[in-house]
């Protein structure tokens, strides 16, 4: 991935608001608006969840339990609660910065842009996954390239290729949203080659926090489809009582 050591983006994926509504017929399609309110699925104007992570690769696997927080488009945290042996460990967003948390050493490291597409605990998410460091909407112009059914479920699908000034990782991006709900089924993501490098699925669709969700993400790597990372939400919760303090770098050494 040639633009790697400049990355300021991947889907992210993790972190998301919720719109409720319907179809719309294809000449009131706006791509923006519906890329951006996916992006916005797992967000409100605060949210606190629990995620597992499995992550299975050719010669290990492992499982995370962790919590996550965010505050708007600008504030994120992740923390690790298990296993026992990286729990504390803590990724941070912070308006522009990123920051990893490191108990064991008691150590702050901050993330520069060249490491945001690196793999997060070497698991088959990025960084920029975890904490939604930059947006789709930005980063991307978004076309409409599909608009219709698809195994019997209408869908849309939208192509994303990178603005000319923006610094990011994938050189294409491919959407598929549910029409009836604006719920994301699959991305997948491509180098600047134009070959497959990883794609995602949403499924196990719930009602959390009020909303419906996909509680399930599974990450598969193009070159290696018998690796994956799943990341499943045990519970979510928007608009909680948490402002801008508790994403301080005081809260991330030392949280509440």
């Amino acid at each position: 991935m040639g633009r790697m050591a400049r990355t300021r983006r991947c889907v992210g994926l993790v972190t998301l608001g919720w719109l409720a509504a319907g179809g719309t017929a294809s000449a009131q399609i706006d791509p923006i608006e519906i890329i951006d309110r996916v992006e916005q699925l797992y967000r409100g104007e605060s949210s606190r969840g629990t995620t597992t992570m499995e992550i299975v690769t050719e010669n290990w696997d492992r499982e995370i339990t962790m919590e996550v927080w965010s505050l708007g488009n600008d504030y994120s945290l992740v923390r690790i609660q298990a296993p026992a042996r990286e729990a504390g460990t803590a990724t941070l967003k912070a308006d522009q910065d990123i920051y990893n948390y490191l108990p064991k050493v008691d150590r702050t490291i901050k993330i520069p842009a060249s490491m945001m597409g690196g793999s997060w605990m070497g698991s088959h998410f990025t960084n920029d996954d975890l904490v939604q460091e930059s947006r789709l909407i930005n980063d991307y112009d978004i076309e409409l390239s599909f608009d219709g059914d698809r195994d019997g479920v209408l869908v849309w699908e939208f192509a994303l290729v990178p603005k000319p000034e923006a610094a990011v990782v994938w050189g294409r991006i491919e959407y598929r949203v549910r029409q009836a709900d604006y719920i994301p089924l699959a991305v997948s993501y491509y180098d600047e080659d134009g070959e497959l490098a990883r794609s995602m699925e949403f499924s196990d669709f719930a009602n959390m926090g009020g909303r419906l969700l996909p509680r399930l993400m599974m990450m598969r790597s193009a070159d290696k489809p018998g690796e994956y990372t799943s990341m499943r939400y045990e519970d979510l919760q928007f608009d909680v009582g948490i402002d801008e303090s508790f994403f301080s770098l005081r809260a991330l050494q030392n949280p509440r």
